[in-house]
């Protein structure tokens, strides 16, 4: 009985240890922005992803990006880059619908949330946030930023 109650013991505890270690894990990498769901991994180093999150799409400063977006179609799709759209809870990649999964994983990754009102984000080839700015911008200024970056001036886009 002593040797039967050790073993069951043994067992609870092994599975108990594995358990957290797997939730430590999960919980590490949901953190670090390798998140498989994360739509940016397969961008790096092909794309220059601009994402736009907000709350609604009635949201005037969202509004005037869809504007300029249409207005400088050509400029933007020459600097190589794609565009995200996270209203509300419904997320786009380059027009196609995301899932929530895979929404709610880019949102993590950018440390950003709807609820924080209009959210522009400018991600380099690189994977690295280049610009975060809130409210209203000029998609002017951003595409001035990604001009000024070494890889574009190189000529290596």
């Amino acid at each position: 009985m002593k040797r039967w109650l050790r073993n069951g013991a043994l067992v609870a505890g092994t599975l108990f240890v594995t358990s957290a270690m797997f939730a430590a894990s999960a919980q590490t990498q949901s953190n670090d922005g390798k998140n498989p769901a994360n739509p940016l991994i397969t961008d790096k180093w092909n794309f220059r992803p601009l994402i736009l999150v907000t709350p609604d799409a009635e949201q005037p400063a969202y509004r005037h990006l869809r504007q300029q977006l249409d207005e400088t179609q050509d400029q933007f799709t020459d600097r190589d880059m794609l565009l995200y759209t996270v209203e509300g809870n419904s997320g786009t990649r380059h027009g196609q619908p995301m899932t929530p999964y895979e929404t709610q994983a880019l949102l993590e990754a950018l440390g950003v949330s709807p609820d924080q009102g209009v959210t522009t984000i400018l991600v380099g080839k690189d994977g690295g946030k280049k610009v975060q700015q809130q409210g209203d911008v000029e998609l002017q200024d951003i595409y001035s930023t990604i001009d000024s970056m070494p890889m574009r001036q190189a000529g290596n886009d």
